[in-house]
This record gives structure tokens, C-alpha cells and sequence, in this order.
């Protein structure tokens, strides 16, 4: 595993994976464990060792002073879930940086010219917008991700920003992402 930045907004699908592992490994599973993506126990066990670590370090957590991350984190998830402990864990250490997002009449993260026109998911923009701040802060930032292809969708017009991208499952997010483009690009010419 690569070296953790000293910052990193954590896409949700990181939580959910990780707490999915956690909870099997007690015998539990709930219903928004079985959303998650990807179902292979092996990528699954990746995602929850890139969380452990980053939980273990002295990386801090990117969240919004307005609270619409760790809201979406609650939302996806419930209290006792690895993923919740570890947001907490980290709120409690101190290890946050707390940046301002600018939201909508609609709830949703506002991000600048281009990124806008770029960034099509609503509920990442939000996730887009505190990267970017945290950008302005010392050290280094990126955004980790693992089941959420859309990032790569966008990867090259987020690294002309300054942004980093961790996809935690890399090879599997990059071939997942290829199919996409493959399938898209194929739909396209059929119709």
C-alpha cells in the first residue's frame, strides 16, 4: 500500500465497504452492506485494510463545516458500522479539517467553472468541493475512492485542478471504468 496523504476526503463507498467486511466477520450482514460494490470478498478486504490504516495514522478526516459529508456518511450508514467509528474516531482525535462548501437551493455542493459542466453526480459534488479546499490547507490531499467509478470519469479534468485521486482497488476501478467507456462507446454507434 502506498503511503497515506495527510489528508483525504473519503468517498462513502469506502465506509460501506469496510464496514460490510467488519460486520461479515462477526456474522452480521444488513441491508446496505449487500449494495455494496464490489462483492468480491478479496477487493472488499483491500478497501477495509486502506480504512484501518488511515484510521491507525495520523491522516486527518476532509469534512464541511456545514456537515453535508458526515451527513451523507450517517445516511448510508448506521452508528455501529466500522465506517461510522472510524469518521468518529477521527472527530475525537482531532484529526479533521473542517472546509467550507457552498450549497444550493437543492442541497447540493456547489464546484466552480468547469467543474460543474464536468462532474454529473450531484452527491459527490459536495465530496468535489471540500477536496478542493482542502487543497488550499499545508500537505498533501486526495480524494480515496473504491467502488465509485464515476471519479475517473472526471480524473482528467480533476488533476488540471490539483486534485489527487486514491482509487483504494485500483486495478478493479480502472478495468471497471474501461468497460464503462467500452459500453458507452459501443451504445453510442448503435443508435
Amino acid at each position: 500500500m502506498t503511503a497515506l496523504k495527510d489528508r483525504y476526503v473519503i468517498d462513502t463507498n469506502i465506509l460501506i465497504g469496510a464496514s460490510a467486511v467488519h460486520a461479515a466477520a462477526n456474522g452480521v450482514q444488513l441491508p446496505h452492506h449487500r449494495e455494496v460494490t464490489p462483492q468480491d470478498p478479496a477487493l472488499l478486504q483491500q478497501i477495509c485494510d486502506w480504512l484501518v490504516a488511515f484510521e491507525q495514522s495520523r491522516s486527518r478526516l476532509v469534512l464541511d463545516v456545514a456537515g453535508g459529508i458526515n451527513a451523507e456518511y450517517h445516511h448510508k450508514l448506521d452508528f455501529n458500522d466500522y465506517g461510522i467509528q472510524v469518521v468518529m474516531n477521527k472527530i475525537s482525535r482531532s484529526e479533521v479539517d473542517l472546509v467550507p462548501v457552498a450549497y444550493d437551493d437543492n442541497g447540493d455542493g456547489i464546484v466552480p467553472q468547469p467543474l460543474d459542466e464536468v462532474v454529473k453526480d450531484l452527491a459527490d459534488r459536495k465530496m468535489l468541493a471540500a477536496a478542493l479546499e482542502a487543497l488550499k490547507l499545508p500537505g498533501s490531499s486526495a480524494i480515496a475512492f473504491a467502488g465509485d467509478t464515476d471519479w475517473l470519469d472526471w480524473e482528467a479534468d480533476l488533476i488540471q485542478t490539483g486534485l489527487v485521486l486514491e482509487p483504494v482497488i485500483e486495478a478493479w476501478s480502472r478495468a471497471k471504468h474501461e468497460e464503462k467507456m467500452h459500453r458507452r462507446h459501443t451504445e453510442h454507434h448503435h443508435d
